[in-house]
């Protein structure tokens, strides 16, 4: 694959939550329902809402949520949880209650582990001397202004 994105990162986090999230929970071994599925007729159908159901992942999926699992190692843990918990589609200020932090500070975090991510899979080693605001800003944009001279992403 071509360079990777913040967005294309964040689109992969979150297929890989949904993929998660549809997958059959995991029961004890010898769990089985002795009870017979029930059919309904047609008549007692009549007037309700239709059920749909989301196909389940193919292995394609489960395969691409399992790599996207893998770039969580690349960040703290910290980081890395506040990350997973985004993918999740979970609102701000839970997770700022959750991890005792503000909403700034939570974002700014996020785009950080986020920036992390894009760099590793880009095959780019991240500068451990600078700030996390060049390193989120650089990998959004692919070079940054700092003190008149322009840093590029080679």
């Amino acid at each position: 694959m071509g360079d990777w994105t913040p967005a294309m990162v964040e689109a992969r986090l979150e297929s890989a939550a949904d993929v998660f999230r549809s997958l059959p929970e995991v029961k004890p071994q010898g769990y089985f329902n002795a009870w017979p599925e029930y059919f309904h007729s047609f008549a007692d159908q009549v007037g309700q809402e239709p059920r749909m159901r989301r196909p389940k992942p193919g292995p394609r999926d489960i395969t691409q949520a399992d790599d996207a699992l893998l770039w969580l190692r690349w960040l703290d843990p910290a980081d890395a949880r506040l990350v997973w918990l985004r993918s999740n589609r979970k609102p701000w200020k839970p997770i700022c209650w959750e991890l005792g932090i503000s909403r700034a500070t939570a974002n700014r975090r996020w785009q950080y582990g986020i920036a992390v991510i894009v760099w590793r899979l880009n095959g780019r080693r991240v500068p451990s001397k600078r700030s996390m605001e060049f390193v989120a800003t650089r990998a959004k944009h692919g070079r940054v202004r700092q003190g008149g001279v322009i840093f590029r992403m080679a």
